[in-house]
C-alpha cells in the first residue's frame, strides 16, 4: 500500500477533532495544535498509522479470514456498508446486538432461522400458509435481516473488527476484546486509544472523513484477497503439474514392463 495523499486527508476534514474541553489527554500524541477552541488532528500520525493498519488487514484476508466492520453511526452506516459489500466482508451497520460476537452460536441460530423463513417464502408450492401468516412471516424476515443481513454468509468469528467510532461502538471494542480479536477503529481526540490495537487518529463524524478511512483499508483488503488467490492458483498449477509427473511416470513404467516382457 502507498502512503495517503496528505491533501486528500485535509480535504476530507480528517484532521478535525472535538472542542478542546471534550479531548481525552490519551489523545496528546496525536493532536497537532488547537484552533479556536478546537483540537487539530496530526495528520502524519494518521497517515502512519493508516499504513500500520492497512498492513495488518492485508495480511489478515491474505490468510483467508475476516474482518468485520461496524459503524452504526447516521452518517457512516450507507457508506460503510456499500464498502464492505465491495469487498465482500461482513459489515453490522443498524444495531450492535448484544453477544453478537461473545455469543456467536445463538447469533448464527437466527440467522439460520432467517434463511429458513427465506425459503419458505420463497416456495411458490407452498400453499398452506394464510395471507396472515405470509405477512408476519415477511416481516420476521426484513427484520432479521435489517439486523444479521451483514453478517449472514459469517460461519464462525472473524479475526478482526474495524470500527468507525470506538465510544458508540463501546460494546463491540469489548466483546472483541474479551474473545482475543483484534480491533482496529477511528479514534476522534474525545476518545482513547489504547482500547484499540491499531488506532487510526481521525475526525469520525464527518462522512468525507469516514468514507476516505474506510476506503483506503478496503484497498488494502482487497490486495490481500487478491494475494490469497494469486498462492491459490499457483498451488492448482503445482498440483496439476505434480499429477502429469505422476501420469507420465506410470505410463513409461508400464511400457517398460511391457517391453520386457
Amino acid at each position: 500500500m502507498e502512503r495517503i495523499d496528505q491533501k486528500e486527508l485535509l480535504k476530507a476534514g480528517v484532521h478535525f477533532g472535538h472542542l478542546k474541553r471534550k479531548w481525552n489527554p490519551k489523545m496528546l500524541q496525536y493532536i497537532f495544535m488547537e484552533k479556536k477552541g478546537i483540537h487539530l488532528i496530526d495528520l502524519n500520525k494518521t497517515s502512519d498509522k493508516l499504513l500500520e493498519a492497512a498492513a495488518a488487514m492485508k495480511q489478515i484476508t491474505a490468510s483467508g479470514r475476516k474482518i468485520m466492520f461496524v459503524a452504526t453511526k447516521k452518517q457512516a452506516k450507507e457508506t460503510v456498508k456499500e464498502i464492505s459489500k465491495s469487498i465482500n466482508m461482513p459489515f453490522v451497520t443498524e444495531r450492535w446486538l448484544g453477544g453478537m460476537l461473545t455469543n456467536f452460536g445463538t447469533i448464527r441460530k437466527s440467522i439460520k432461522k432467517m434463511q429458513t423463513i427465506e425459503k419458505i417464502l420463497a416456495d411458490t408450492s407452498a400453499t398452506g400458509l394464510t395471507k396472515k401468516e405470509r405477512l408476519m412471516m415477511t416481516r420476521q424476515r426484513e427484520k432479521l435481516n435489517t439486523v444479521l443481513g451483514g453478517i449472514e454468509q459469517l460461519n464462525r468469528l472473524p479475526a478482526a473488527i474495524f470500527v468507525v467510532d470506538i465510544n458508540h461502538e463501546h460494546i463491540a471494542i469489548k466483546e472483541a476484546k474479551k474473545l482475543g480479536i483484534r480491533t482496529f477503529g477511528m479514534v476522534d481526540t474525545n476518545s482513547n486509544p489504547n482500547l484499540v490495537d491499531f488506532a487510526i487518529p481521525a475526525n469520525d463524524d464527518a462522512s468525507k472523513s469516514i468514507e476516505i478511512i474506510t476506503n483506503y483499508l478496503a484497498e488494502a483488503v482487497r490486495e490481500g484477497l487478491t494475494e490469497r488467490q494469486t498462492m491459490k492458483d499457483k498451488e492448482k498449477v503445482e498440483e496439476a503439474k505434480t499429477e502429469e509427473a505422476k501420469t507420465e511416470e506410470v505410463e513409461t513404467t508400464t511400457e517398460e514392463t511391457a517391453e520386457t516382457k
